[in-house]
């Protein structure tokens, strides 16, 4: 598989992974700080990274316009809040020696402010719903079936419900963007070299 096609399901997989790495640190019912914590959020920041190429690569399918420029600007801010907040969560699980004083770090980073609105609440929404729209694009070019939207959708909407749904989320946003992946790889070929006839 091509490098950008691989971003392109990297991202989903890493929320799969961090669904069912959280799912296995609960299972036990004392999840974070430690070493379940700690993997948790670092296999979520990787799918979070491996977004970015992603979401460049499902945009070079279409063509350049303001509106499309406008769509991916969204997705990264969003992305770069969400990778900030996951990068929050890691450092207060290193510094913290329990939970009770992990929620306190988490709190006090919250207070600060503008935190709270940029990292969390507001600016992080940013990605899923330009992943959504820019997902929409493609549908209506037919770069994508139509069933993608409401899968995506399903895969996005899931988690908030509860953070169990993790990996059902994750898969669905895999499933997707998965019949992307052939158009993306055909765009990565190199184009045969012409001939020159003398």
């Amino acid at each position: 598989m091509k490098r950008a096609a691989l971003f392109v399901i990297a991202g989903p997989v890493g929320i799969v992974a961090y669904g069912l790495v959280r799912l296995w640190g609960r299972s036990d019912g004392a999840y974070g700080p430690g070493f379940d914590w700690q993997a948790a959020h670092l296999v979520a920041l990787a799918g979070m990274v491996c977004f970015v190429p992603g979401v460049l690569a499902l945009a070079r399918l279409l063509p350049g316009s303001p509106w499309r420029t406008g769509v991916v600007a969204g997705a990264l801010v969003g992305l770069a809040a969400t990778m900030v907040q996951f990068g929050a969560d890691i450092v207060e699980g290193l510094l913290a020696e329990d939970r009770t004083e992990m929620s306190r770090l988490a709190a006090d980073f919250k207070d600060i402010p503008g935190v709270e609105v940029a990292f969390y609440d507001v600016v992080p929404q940013l990605f899923f719903v330009g992943l959504l729209v820019l997902t929409g694009m493609l549908a209506a070019r037919r770069r994508l079936p139509w069933w993608s939207v409401p899968l995506l959708l399903a895969g996005i909407v899931l988690p908030v419900v509860t953070l169990d749904l993790l990996p059902i989320g994750g898969l669905c946003m895999a499933l997707a963007l998965a019949p992307a992946l052939p158009l993306v790889q055909q765009r990565e070929e190199p184009a045969e070299p012409s001939v020159a006839v003398h």
